[in-house]
């Protein structure tokens, strides 16, 4: 079993709920710690905005944001190892942080197409 990774996450944002419940039920062998960003009680290891305005992660004692953090996220779930292996493969993780902040972009738009 790989070392426990640990996601903090927007409960208060619809799209994120979605994809949180998607990689809950992925995640079979209970090796991603979810944390909800915006309980009172959750620590955050940064300013509770800053963990809110991007996707933040900790794998193997290390604080990840953006795509390396998505890259950490699925290489915790057999079924999407091979995509956070790659999103995690030094030439590929510039392209997939440049995805990650085309999507913050569109994130608020998104938001109110799912609530």
């Amino acid at each position: 079993m790989t070392e426990q990774v640990t996601v903090w996450f927007d409960s208060e944002c619809p799209l994120c709920r979605r994809e949180i419940a998607l990689m809950r039920r992925l995640d079979r062998r209970g090796a991603i710690r979810f944390m909800d960003a915006c309980h009172p009680l959750t620590v955050c290891p940064l300013d509770r905005a800053e963990i809110l305005s991007r996707f933040h992660a900790e794998e193997a004692g290390k604080l990840l944001s953006g795509a390396a953090a998505f890259a950490a996220m699925w290489r915790a779930i057999p079924m999407l190892r091979p995509l956070g292996l790659i999103a995690g493969w030094p030439p590929a993780t510039p392209l997939f942080e440049v995805a990650y902040r085309g999507f913050l972009r569109l994130r608020p738009r998104l938001q109110r197409l799912f609530q």
